[in-house]
């Protein structure tokens, strides 16, 4: 008999990170966007965010460690009622400190805390629904993550450039706090399990163990893997450092406009989220991991449409549709790639390694975006009036990386689904 999906313990778990991602779309939007209304510089917008990704590369495998042994409603608690108290700290000192001190340490403990956080949300789905509502299950957490991210930088960009940063820190500490309540009533199955050994030693033997298997055991996990970090270095960091500073800085608008039109641009990369989780879902049974090579060259392709519409068309509204159109597309192809990859790992990694193959796997993934983002930052910065040039280099670079893990998948992904 097959089991529903939406017991009451996913659906909670569902509804929590509706309202805690809202809240931390919001403000990791927002947070960047005033430095760099403040500043105007793209090398110091690159640098910040850099730094804000280190905390989350080394805090995943701690994260996927806690998860395998601590209970991950109890993680999920403690971390969105101490992501509420660091929001309003942040707005009481924001008028007294260092802002761009201020905001680079915020930002650094937000994505730490999210990178503790996430493992525990991943490793729960095993534990939740059946192994056959496994893709479902990511789905739609895909779906959540990429709704909340459309309407956080929508709405945070409303709320921005209407009223301020204020308001935005006032909802995001709400929704963090409202999140952790629901969350005291998840239960989720769980073996506790003692550390024999100090903590840094249990990760470091964590971490090794996960290594082992991702390199030894399912090795096309490992491939994949290093393919992941180039396309985050080439083309995750270009949008992450481009989107703001070419719609902000670039493009001819006016500087109100600018900010609201920046967070409908963020909002066109969530809804290209939702929709590729949605299709993911939908198609599951006709989009093969064989195949997925083919949508990351398409989500590539669509680079090219923005740096050319930057050398022809003069007008910032015409660029900013075409750029918005293009960040659509480019994530509704990254997102089912990235959902049936996450439910081939958990469905061929053993329960006990699920949190931490899954923190090593965001930990190393992620290693490339800060060195991607300061590279950006510089570059952009350099080559001011010739911005399309720096949006083709990505293009280039992230097309060849494409084809190369087209050419993985097509070739190795049968040996690993059948277990070989």
């Amino acid at each position: 008999m097959k089991q529903k999906l939406f017991t009451r313990d996913f659906t909670l778990v569902v509804i929590g990170q509706i309202i805690s991602l809202f809240g931390n779309a919001a403000i990791r939007f927002a947070l960047p966007l005033y430095l760099l209304n403040r500043t105007g510089s793209s090398a110091l917008f690159g640098t910040v965010t850099a730094c804000a990704f280190l905390p989350t590369i080394l805090l995943s495998p701690v994260g996927g460690m806690i998860a395998d042994r601590v209970n991950k409603r109890n993680i999920m608690v403690v971390l969105d009622f101490f992501t509420a108290g660091i929001i309003a700290i942040f707005s009481l000192l924001m008028e007294g400190l260092n802002i761009v001190v201020l905001i680079t340490v915020t930002l650094m403990i937000l994505y730490g805390i999210a990178g503790a956080y996430q493992p525990s949300v991943q490793a729960s789905i095993p534990a939740l629904v059946s192994r056959e509502n496994f893709l479902a299950a990511n789905s739609v957490v895909n779906i959540i993550n990429s709704f909340s991210a459309l309407l956080g930088p929508v709405l945070g960009g409303i709320l921005y450039s209407m009223y301020g940063l204020k308001p935005v820190l006032w909802v995001s500490t709400a929704c963090f706090f409202m999140s952790a309540v629901m969350e005291l009533f998840i239960r989720i199955p769980f073996t506790k399990r003692e550390m024999e050994d100090g903590i840094w030693k249990t990760v470091k033997t964590d971490f090794a163990q996960s290594i082992r298997f991702i390199r030894k055991e399912k090795p096309i996990i490992g491939k994949a893997l290093l393919a992941v970090c180039g396309i985050n270095l080439f083309l995750s960091a270009m949008l992450t450092v481009g989107l703001p500073y070419l719609v902000t800085e670039v493009l001819p608008l006016e500087s109100a406009l600018a900010n609201r039109l920046c967070g409908y641009a963020e909002g066109a990369l969530a809804a290209g989220g939702l929709a590729g989780g949605i299709c993911a879902g939908a198609l599951a049974k006709k989009i093969t991991l064989q195949k997925m090579g083919y949508l990351v060259i398409a989500g590539t392709a669509f680079v090219f449409p923005m740096g050319a519409a930057m050398i022809v068309f003069t007008s910032g509204i015409i660029n900013y549709l075409i750029i918005m159109v293009c960040c659509f597309f480019i994530m509704v192809c990254v997102t089912i790639f990235a959902v049936q990859i996450m439910a081939f790992v958990q469905a061929e990694t053993p329960g006990e390694l699920i949190g931490k193959v899954i923190a090593v796997i965001l930990s190393v993934s992620m290693c490339a975006q800060p060195l991607g983002n300061a590279m950006y930052g510089v570059l952009f910065e350099l080559c001011r009036g010739f911005e399309f040039a720096v949006i083709l280099f990505a293009g280039v670079v992230s097309l060849g990386i494409a084809v190369g893990m087209k050419n993985l998948f097509k070739t190795g992904m049968p040996d690993a689904l059948s277990g070989k």
